[in-house]
């Protein structure tokens, strides 16, 4: 009997241990994650200001917030930024992964240059890209000095323009991973079908547009999903590459977000506007989770 006693309890010991090392993080993600995100979420019914506070407004600040110009012109900017960002980084990494996958030499190395940008955080890249564009000492400077007098390429203190410099910087991160996702669903792709369809004089063309191409279907709603997801919550790149500047050319939902909260003591309205991007995340989250579960099923 004892001995069948030590038995249950190791065999009850075993199942709880993994629970008992996972329960200290779990609480901390319930409580410093979720529990932070209804917080905000409350707050942005209340009138905070500098500090938190519980005076109750209802939808006040979120009807303050759609008034806001400063609002509507980061809304702006982010659609700009958000198409030209997914749309290029999409392009150039179905291209990329498809250039890879003719089993080029070095293949290794090329796909470790492709991807290493994606190592660095976003404050370098926009630290560095900081540097490579500003008039004063970046490409413009350079080719000025090495006798190009006319060149001129200031997009990075262009109000029109600056928008750009903040596209250019984000893919030039993300592009390689975006690469990498397509090159392991190319991989991924049966050979059979692929010589069947040559057997039967299907060219390189036809090949990809009408085979390979529709089978990568998940790689590219993965793609689209990740991408939706940094473009929505893109901070630290801006913050490092523009400052949000010229103006208000580069400002985006989480810069308003952040001058709100911390410069302008608006914390109702700031958390007004992170609950509309914590929505607009859900909204795009949400539904691709339930196709992928639905799918397992």
């Amino acid at each position: 009997m004892a001995h069948s006693a030590d038995v249950d309890f190791k065999t009850r010991l075993q199942s709880w241990l993994p629970k008992l090392v996972l329960s200290p993080s779990l609480a901390m993600v319930l409580v410093f994650v979720y529990g932070f995100i209804i917080f905000s979420v409350y707050l942005s019914f209340t009138d905070s200001r500098l500090l938190p506070s519980y005076g109750w407004v209802g939808w006040e600040n979120y009807s303050k917030l759609w008034r806001l110009s400063h609002w509507k012109i980061s809304l702006s900017n982010m659609g700009i930024f958000a198409a030209l960002y997914i749309s290029i980084c999409t392009i150039l990494g179905l291209g990329l992964a498809i250039f890879l996958d003719q089993k080029i030499r070095a293949e290794g190395v090329i796909r470790t240059v492709y991807l290493y940008p994606m190592a660095l955080s976003f404050i370098v890249t926009g630290t560095a890209w900081k540097w490579f564009l500003d008039p004063g000492i970046g490409l413009e400077n350079v080719l000025q000095t090495w006798g190009w007098e006319s060149f001129e390429f200031d997009w990075i203190k262009n109000r029109d323009f600056a928008i750009y410099t903040v596209v250019l910087a984000a893919v030039w991160q993300t592009s390689g991973f975006v690469m990498a996702m397509f090159l392991a669903g190319l991989r991924g792709i049966d050979n059979e079908i692929l010589k069947a369809a040559q057997m039967d004089g299907a060219s390189n063309w036809n090949l990809y547009r009408r085979i390979i191409i529709p089978q990568l279907r998940p790689a590219f709603l993965s793609a689209f999903v990740i991408l939706s997801h940094l473009a929505i919550k893109t901070f630290d790149l801006v913050i490092a590459l523009t400052g949000g500047g010229p103006g208000r050319a580069t400002e985006l939902p989480a810069t308003f977000m952040y001058s709100y909260t911390f410069s302008r003591n608006q914390m109702g309205i700031g958390a007004a506007s992170a609950t509309i991007m914590l929505m607009t995340v859900a909204a795009i989250m949400i539904p691709y989770l339930y196709a992928e579960l639905r799918e397992k099923k």
